[in-house]
């Protein structure tokens, strides 16, 4: 893939030169007096790259050394896992579900304003959903035109991580196939475009010569935007990255999608699912239920390698109480279970959330998970009891 197909935005790479750069000016007001100011991002990034998990470890960081820091989790479906592992982590959080915050703005600015008041954050950092393309433009400039009196617009931050860069390496850099459709290179291409900041994250995975291959990769192809490198994991380069958030601001460059036809027949390969359920064990015993997670993920893989489609990015989470809980990721049918977090005892029950984006026909996947939760059922003589279900594609008539 040439690698100028990433710049096409114009005159923005020079205004990101002058300034993304420079740290934001204090606003002052009549009298000249300092005014605090909120500061306010987003972090972008595809499926499975990691930026829940990356605004945890910026938030716990920045909370000791900056200031209180507030999270919004957003994604298009509702019951989030996002949610409810980033309280886990002390920080403040809100949430926007079932839809975008691009399409959400007097929300968004609304949870803005009540961290601030109600929480006393001074940095708020939001994500959206791992397909989404036009923050930028949509939160960004809404933003500076209507807020500019009381937030300040941190870089906008692309995350990526070292398996997905696989789509875009050239020819022969690359390791195996993962197997997701080529749409989805088109997707990531644009969210790199989007930038003001790129950062590789994961680096604990990989070795140092790869670590150097992805960056060198990254700076070449996007050689206006900085590329930085982080391991939320470990914490390698978070305060780095936190320094940089804190203080420089966006290009407010002019971004768009080329193409919007292309863009939707790319978001219509991705199917969201999202289910909330209560497990509990008939004969009231407690059980490994990280075994139960366990194999209802590799149920809902086989069933996926079955049908020859995949999964980005399947996230589950479960609470048994007392503070123990299990979290879960699947980044593909290629790939073992990521456990962020598992149970620290055996329990009876337990409480769970699912969301998965795949690349697969939203009534076959509803059956597959369905066919998963039989299958933990009958082996450990569970009951399972659904409060919600939500399944849809982008492309499905009538949503």
């Amino acid at each position: 893939m040439p690698y100028d197909t990433f710049n096409t935005y114009g005159g923005a790479a020079a205004m990101h030169e002058d300034t993304a750069t420079t740290k934001a000016a204090t606003l002052r007001n009549k009298a000249g007096e300092a005014i605090e100011k909120i500061r306010f991002m987003v972090m972008s990034g595809f499926l499975g790259a990691g930026k829940t998990t990356t605004m945890i470890a910026l938030g716990e960081h920045m909370n000791k050394t900056y200031g209180k820091v507030g999270i919004i989790a957003n994604d298009l479906g509702a019951n989030l896992v996002d949610t409810n592992l980033t309280q886990t982590s002390g920080c403040t959080v809100e949430e926007i579900a079932s839809g975008c915050i691009c399409y959400q703005m007097d929300n968004t600015i609304d949870k803005i304003r009540r961290l601030r008041d109600r929480d006393g954050c001074i940095f708020v950092m939001s994500d959206i959903p791992g397909l989404g393309v036009g923050a930028l433009d949509h939160t960004y400039h809404r933003l500076a035109d209507d807020c500019a009196d009381w937030i300040d617009l941190s870089p906008f931050t692309v995350l990526v991580d070292p398996e997905r860069i696989k789509m875009l390496l050239p020819e022969g850099e690359g390791e195996e196939d993962i197997h997701l459709p080529e749409e989805l290179k088109y997707l990531m291409q644009l969210q790199l475009e989007e930038a003001d900041l790129i950062v590789l994250h994961k680096i604990d995975l990989i070795s140092d010569a790869e670590v150097e291959r992805d960056v060198n990769f990254l700076k070449e192809a996007c050689p206006d935007i900085p590329v930085m490198k982080i391991s939320a994991l470990t914490g390698e380069g978070i305060p780095e990255l936190a320094e940089y958030l804190e203080s420089y601001g966006t290009s407010l460059k002019n971004f768009s999608v080329r193409d919007n036809e292309k863009f939707q027949e790319a978001e219509k390969t991705l199917t969201w699912y999202n289910r909330r359920m209560f497990v509990k064990q008939l004969d009231d015993e407690k059980i490994d239920m990280n075994e139960v997670i366990d194999d209802l993920l590799e149920e809902i893989r086989m069933g996926l390698i079955e049908r020859k489609r995949n999964v980005p990015h399947l996230k589950t989470f479960a609470t048994a109480g007392a503070g123990d809980f299990n979290k879960c990721s699947l980044l593909g049918i290629d790939y073992d279970v990521e456990h962020t977090q598992e149970f620290l005892r055996n329990h009876k029950k337990m409480s769970m959330i699912i969301n998965a984006r795949a690349v697969c026909e939203s009534r076959p996947f509803a059956r597959i998970v369905d066919d998963a939760v039989d299958m933990i059922c009958d082996k450990y003589h569970l009951d399972a009891q659904i409060f919600f279900t939500e399944c849809f594609n982008m492309g499905d008539e009538g949503r």
